[in-house]
């Protein structure tokens, strides 16, 4: 199965209307979007929690890395940088951090709220290489930058 973004966009906007607290947000999107695809294995949210430093927050799928630092790994780099990070093969990322063995391919997005405060970020992993296309990317970005734009 592939997600029909509109179709999710449409769901997330239904579920979320009027909430603003982070967390109870991070989980209806982590559920909902882990889903709508077949080929998001894990997908979740590593939170700031302080200065240059991340923790694990609502996610699906199996379990994942507790504390990651913005200076080490995909998240730490979509963290640190504040670009997407769309990585095909993480086994050619140098500095991927291997919460899980079956992942082969990454999407983390950072997540900021409307007065433009980093969150967090929106870690999406494969067990399939090169799974994740800029669509993918751009829509997703699309959404959270809807559902967290109140968010405290």
């Amino acid at each position: 199965m592939r997600v029909t973004y509109d179709d999710l966009s449409q769901t997330l906007d239904a579920l979320t209307s009027g909430e603003t607290d982070t967390v109870s947000l991070m989980a209806t999107v982590a559920c909902e979007v882990h889903h709508s695809d077949d080929r998001f294995d894990w997908t979740g949210f590593y939170r700031v929690v302080a200065p240059d430093l991340l923790k694990i927050g609502p996610y699906q799928g199996g379990h994942g890395c507790l504390v990651i630092p913005f200076s080490r790994g995909v998240c730490g780099a979509a963290a640190r940088t504040g670009a997407v990070q769309l990585v095909p093969d993480v086994e050619a990322f140098a500095d991927h951090i291997a919460c899980s063995s079956s992942t082969r391919s990454e999407l983390v997005l950072p997540v900021r709220n409307g007065r433009g405060e980093l969150l967090g970020v929106f870690d999406i992993d494969s067990d399939q290489v090169d799974a994740f296309t800029r669509q993918d990317a751009d829509r997703i970005m699309e959404i959270l930058a809807r559902v967290f734009h109140d968010a405290c």
